[in-house]
């Protein structure tokens, strides 16, 4: 069942879900879901309580996951209009040819603009997405690949294998499996290569610590001392 409870100015929606259980148990997920499961015996009241008593630390998960939920504004993709690439933002040119045979599909990065040429206004979109898509896998695997090398070889995991891969999601940067695969958000690559690599060093450090206890904070502050300067960069920048 769901609920919710209000603390102060904030409303928690939570989901219940009761069980044979002694105690109840209270989780955040990445996905912002506040997952709650109760003895079968519990009462709502009660259970609402305990969650007000822990409403305060429900509050700072959820924001922590926050960063990690891509906000980017909706783009029309015309001339004009400014589009950012790590970090940077550069204005966008179209240029429209109808001479299909003599003029080449091309995006590129010329001074301060993002050059388009296109034979019809329609792709530039498709264009432009795509050319963010290949930038993605060069640069990601260009700034993965020594930070994940650095951290096997200090962590002492080295049965773990290398694998990035790039996958869109909407409620996630990056996640990271058991077997030490990384998925990055190829919208990443708009924010500037310090907050691609808190995200990266962000899903190492669950190699190690599965969970977001202090200990996982504490391994990942010894791997990025500034990481809370570049998750708040990239939680206020791709808004």
């Amino acid at each position: 069942m769901r609920d919710y409870i209000e603390f102060g100015s904030k409303r928690i929606d939570f989901s219940l879900d009761f069980s044979e259980r002694k105690t109840l148990g209270i989780t955040v997920t990445p996905d912002l879901e506040v997952l709650v499961k109760a003895p079968m015996d519990s009462s709502i009241d009660s259970v609402k309580d305990k969650l007000r008593n822990k409403a305060s630390w429900i509050i700072r998960q959820l924001s922590f996951f926050l960063a990690f939920h891509p906000k980017l504004t909706d783009r029309k993709f015309v001339g004009g209009e400014t589009h950012l690439y790590l970090g940077r933002q550069y204005r966008l040119k179209v240029i429209i040819s109808d001479d299909v045979k003599s003029t080449k599909d091309d995006v590129k990065l010329k001074g301060q603009f993002l050059e388009v040429k296109a034979t019809n206004k329609d792709g530039v979109k498709e264009l432009v997405e795509a050319w963010y898509l290949n930038k993605a896998k060069d640069r990601f695997h260009q700034i993965a690949l020594p930070l994940f090398e650095s951290f096997i070889k200090r962590n002492d995991i080295s049965e773990i294998n290398y694998n990035i891969s790039i996958r869109h999601m909407q409620t996630r940067w990056g996640s990271c499996t058991a077997k030490g695969k990384i998925i990055l958000n190829p919208e990443l690559i708009k924010a500037p290569k310090s907050c691609i690599e808190y995200v990266i060093i962000h899903e190492l450090c669950h190699l190690v610590h599965h969970d977001h206890t202090q200990r996982f904070l504490d391994l990942q502050t010894r791997e990025m001392p500034e990481w809370e300067k570049w998750k708040n960069k990239l939680e206020n920048l791709l808004a």
